[in-house]
């Protein structure tokens, strides 16, 4: 696919993701880590905008100067920026002028990315950084979603997004163990396809022979530990788990309600019985942790995950590894603002592998370290075990 068209797609996307919304839908801002999607729409524009537009496109001028201030997510070099725990009160600009915003910066980058202009300034550096960008807004789209479930999620009323989108249905196509052999394998980047920073450095790694499920465990399995005093329990949990859910009284995964002594959760469809043959969904490392510990297995690192993913069937759900996000040999920091991209996260955070149901298509790929930090629940996350 050609560079403008995989960008214009892209963008398609992510207002396609919001035409279900009411204008009163793109502002609310639940919690911290959960942005507003009028944010994700005009934060992804800014991106294009500051590193590409204002860089490349000769005689370019901002749409708002001040837009800066509000849609910076966490770069240091660029300037100051709004709280981010404030993204959501701030009612102006206003939706349309989000979509103002949008649609200017798209045209301006046709421009730069027309015949004339690919032939005078654009070399692979510059195409390289727009790639970056295309995937940074596939990103944002599946936060979007996520951080979109988790306002509506505490509302009483249990908002449907759209009546046929309920994510968390899927069952598994494979059952029983997948065993790899003892042995030296490579892992990390190979070959011309986009990846990001954190992937590089391709290198060998020992793994002991070991076992690893062909499926994720389900919400019926799950119950079993809820049922078995699981969440009561401190021996299966890690001390800081423990702390965090006695701190916010957890007791179940995200989104779960009991109604009249029957298990529902929360969809994007609405709230829906929890169906015990489906993928489990919308659980911390924590969780995952503690759960494998009451079956007396484990989770799987990173790598053992990487390299059985050739043999398994993923995608569905994010898979909490035990592998802590630390960088891989030779990592090295880019200079500039993009070089803030994954570097400096990589610090009290835990790597998740594979892809979710809310992944942008494209995005998915085996390598990709995913990390989050150990208490959070919102994204599509689930568990594979290992032993």
């Amino acid at each position: 696919m050609m560079l403008l068209d995989a960008y214009l797609q892209t963008r398609r996307v992510s207002e396609l993701l919001c035409e279900p919304l009411e204008v009163e839908d793109f502002v609310p801002q639940a919690v911290e880590f959960a942005s507003p999607p009028k944010w994700h729409l005009a934060h992804v524009t800014w991106f294009f905008e500051t590193f590409i537009l204002k860089e490349y496109l000769p005689g370019y001028r901002e749409f708002d100067p001040q837009f800066s201030f509000l849609f910076n997510s966490y770069y240091q070099s660029i300037g100051r920026r709004a709280i981010r725990n404030q993204r959501g009160i701030y009612s102006r600009p206003t939706v349309k002028q989000v979509y103002q915003y949008r649609h200017c910066v798209d045209e301006h980058m046709k421009k730069l990315l027309s015949p004339s202009q690919l032939s005078k300034n654009i070399n692979q550096q510059v195409k390289d950084l727009i790639t970056l960008g295309i995937h940074h807004e596939q990103q944002h789209q599946e936060l979007l979603l996520t951080d979109l479930k988790y306002t509506f999620g505490l509302n009483e009323l249990h908002p449907v997004y759209q009546a046929d989108f309920n994510l968390i249905k899927d069952h598994n196509n494979a059952s029983g163990w997948l065993k790899i052999d003892e042995n030296l394998y490579a892992v990390g980047h190979q070959g011309e396809g986009f990846c990001f920073d954190n992937e590089l450095g391709r290198h060998q790694v020992y793994l002991p022979s070991f076992d690893i499920n062909k499926a994720l465990v389900t919400n019926g399995e799950y119950i079993e530990f809820i049922e078995q005093q699981g969440y009561q329990n401190f021996s299966y949990w890690l001390d800081d788990g423990w702390s965090w859910l006695q701190k916010q009284k957890i007791s179940s995964p995200l989104y779960w309600h009991k109604v009249n002594g029957e298990w529902f959760y929360y969809t994007l469809a609405g709230l829906k019985p929890v169906d015990p043959e489906a993928m489990l969904c919308h659980v911390s490392y924590y969780e995952a942790q503690a759960y494998a510990n009451w079956k007396g297995m484990r989770l799987p690192t990173e790598f053992e995950w990487e390299v059985a993913s050739q043999q398994l069937a993923w995608g569905k759900r994010w898979e909490w590894t035990s592998s802590a996000y630390l960088p891989y040999p030779n990592f090295a920091t880019k200079a500039g603002a993009v070089g803030e991209y994954n570097g400096k996260f990589m610090a009290n955070q835990m790597v998740l592998r594979g892809a979710s149901v809310a992944t942008s298509s494209g995005h998915a790929r085996c390598t990709y370290r995913n990390f989050f930090y150990p208490h959070m629940q919102w994204q599509f996350s689930g568990i594979r075990l290992a032993k």
